[in-house]
């Protein structure tokens, strides 16, 4: 068990070293904003409402996501790849460990959500 939790955790870090160097492309972001609304993708809006965007009914299972912009890009990519890392009991699926996501369009979401005050 242990030696499935490091590699999950190092796959995850693999996948976001060229976060930080995209996280301001605006092409990615549109793409990211995107996965996050259609529900045949990321779907992220039947879960959480983001602070300062104006989305027509947003889910309320998921904490309402604000002040994005402050955190590490790690933590969110690490968060969406699979949240069971920092919280066993989470209701959010593992995107990325579930492969519903690749690693670029988990990227693109991270720059997205770095968008949000």
């Amino acid at each position: 068990m242990q030696k499935m939790k490091l590699f999950l955790a190092a796959t995850a870090t693999v996948g976001l070293m060229s976060v930080n160097a995209v996280a301001g492309n605006a092409d990615l972001v549109k793409e990211g904003e995107k996965i996050f609304n259609t529900k045949k993708i990321g779907n992220c809006l039947a879960c959480h409402a983001v602070n300062g965007k104006k989305i027509n009914n947003p889910g309320n299972l998921g904490p309402k996501l604000q002040g994005l912009s402050a955190w590490p890009e790690q933590a969110l990519y690490d968060k969406i790849y699979n949240p069971y890392t920092t919280n066993p009991i989470s209701a959010m699926p593992p995107f990325g460990l579930n492969g519903v996501l690749d690693d670029h369009q988990i990227k693109a979401v991270v720059a997205y959500l770095k968008t949000v005050k």
